[in-house]
Formats: C-alpha cells, sequence, structure tokens
C-alpha cells in the first residue's frame, strides 16, 4: 500500500506516541514543523496539559533561516522549562525526521540546559 507524506508521517508519530510517554517530572517534548514555522510544547500526559510552549513566530525570536529560527525556539522552550523548574524532559520528534529544523531545535535545548 502507498502512502503519501502525511500519511507515512502520522504512521510513525503513531508508532513512537506508543513509548515516549510524559509527565509532570519529565515531560514530553513534542515537535510540529509547518513549511514557514516551527513549534515546540512540553505536554504532561498523565493530565493532558500543556506545560510551556514556543514557536518561532514568538516576538522574541528573530527572522532568520528557518534552521536558526528553530535553533532559537528550542533554546527558548529550555529557558521556559527551567523557569517552570523542568531540568529533563522525553523528545518526540512527531514522525518527522530527526534532521534540518527538528535537530537544530533538539539542539537548542540541549544547549539552554535541557536533559533528553
Amino acid at each position: 500500500m502507498a502512502f503519501n507524506k502525511v500519511e507515512r508521517r502520522n504512521k510513525i508519530k503513531k508508532r513512537i506516541r506508543g513509548t515516549v510517554f510524559g509527565s509532570a517530572q519529565r515531560p514530553r517534548l513534542t515537535v510540529f514543523r509547518s513549511n514557514k514555522e516551527i513549534y515546540a510544547q512540553l505536554i504532561d500526559d498523565n493530565t493532558a496539559k500543556t506545560l510551556a510552549s514556543a514557536s518561532s513566530r514568538d516576538k522574541s525570536v528573530d527572522k532568520a533561516t528557518k534552521t536558526e529560527q528553530a535553533k532559537l525556539v528550542g533554546k527558548l522552550i529550555a529557558e521556559k522549562a527551567n523557569a517552570s523548574n523542568i531540568k529533563e524532559c522525553v523528545f518526540d520528534r512527531s514522525g518527522y525526521l530527526y534532521h534540518g529544523r527538528v535537530k537544530s531545535l533538539a539542539d537548542g535545548a540541549r544547549e539552554a540546559g535541557l536533559q533528553f
């Protein structure tokens, strides 16, 4: 059966979500990537609440290349996590390849002190 790009990503996403689970002490850092923007959220799956979020649409993120914006979003989500006293999380790439903007966001979060 042939899958298009969206169906393939959703299939991979479902497989990842079967193993990745976030709690209040170690939330899930999930990534959504659109053609223009990138979004990150820290989610507590026990209560289904978003603890912190950041995106390239925030005023504090400078307009640069999309990869540089992703790194800034990673740093921003890590700063918000540190403000909420969250030191480590579980990374959920949401079916995207760990490459390019997704990897850049993860590297930015790690540089700012978030551990996963």
